[in-house]
């Protein structure tokens, strides 16, 4: 399996989601935001990972998805750093 651009552009939005606060949510625009990003939300909440189609709450799935994918830039960034 390898990263798609579809597969890149949903994990740009989880990145954003504040995961210590899991009252805050997050709202992709519609009128604003990138298509690719409108688009990659609608395919989370069709996976379950959100609550709205527009972002909304992760549920716990999403929020499991999130902090992997939270904790692989961070992994990722490091090592960047150290070479």
């Amino acid at each position: 399996m390898s990263f798609t651009p579809e597969l890149v552009a949903e994990l740009e939005i989880l990145s954003l989601f504040n995961l210590s606060n899991t009252k805050e949510g997050l709202k992709v625009h519609h009128h604003s935001a990138a298509p690719a990003a409108i688009a990659a939300a609608q395919r989370l909440f069709d996976k379950g990972l959100t609550t709205q189609h527009d972002g909304g709450y992760l549920t716990s799935l999403g929020l499991d998805a999130a902090d992997h994918a939270q904790s692989l830039l961070i992994i990722l960034a490091t090592s960047q750093e150290a070479a």
